[in-house]
């Protein structure tokens, strides 16, 4: 019997393959506990779409400021250096490729790393891309962080995207509650996967190809 891994501990998950020296954009929704774990031992930049670079985690209880937030409109801090400025010099970051790593939520994830990740077939949901255009392919790297299945019990991993693109070819790596994949020129590779989980089990919670990584 295997256990999912929590909101929390996927986020701490991904925190700890950020570099140190990393400018790193985290996506509206579950990218943005990543904040909160980030490696005390490496200086990790966090740029926000609406015009901080410098960031903070997530403000505590009590302390919140509603004049600094991020893009989801949650109250963070400030660290020593923390610059704001106009959003269209924070896009002018994000398009032009400054960004080391973006930390972004998706519907789907293809097995060539095409993301879908603002809009379902949904008619009810608002429709709503942001800068998720922007940093899909203007950052260096794009990491995925998600739940393997969604709530109807269908992966999110797919061969071929159903629903409309948010970018072709842009994701490097995902993170779900139950693996971490690479997506690699040969296909999807699982590199780490939860305790009691075996390889084929994950095979089956996941709609494309996967392959076992060497070190996995």
């Amino acid at each position: 019997m295997f256990k999912k891994r929590t909101r929390e501990e996927i986020a701490q998950r991904l925190a700890q393959d950020i570099p140190d020296g990393a400018y790193v954009n985290l996506g509206i929704g579950l990218p943005t506990l990543v904040a909160n774990y980030l490696p005390e031992d490496r200086e990790i930049v966090l740029q926000s779409e609406n015009g901080i670079l410098g960031m903070g985690p997530k403000a505590p209880e009590g302390e919140e400021d509603y004049d600094l937030i991020n893009a989801g409109k949650q109250p963070v801090t400030k660290l020593p250096g923390t610059a704001f400025f106009h959003h269209a010099d924070s896009f002018a970051m994000m398009r032009g490729g400054h960004l080391d790593i973006c930390v972004l939520g998706a519907f789907q994830v293809s097995q060539k790393g095409d993301l879908a990740n603002w809009r379902t077939a949904d008619p009810d949901a608002i429709p709503a891309i942001g800068g998720a255009m922007d940093l899909a392919i203007g950052a260096k790297q794009v990491f995925i962080m998600m739940t393997h299945c969604a709530s109807s019990g269908e992966s999110k991993i797919v061969e071929q995207c159903t629903y409309p693109l948010t970018g072709i070819a842009c994701v490097s790596r995902i993170y779900t509650d139950l693996a971490v994949i690479d997506v690699t020129p040969d296909g999807l590779v699982a590199t780490d996967w939860v305790d009691g989980l075996s390889f084929e089990e994950l095979c089956q919670y996941t709609a494309a190809p996967l392959k076992r990584g060497v070190y996995a």
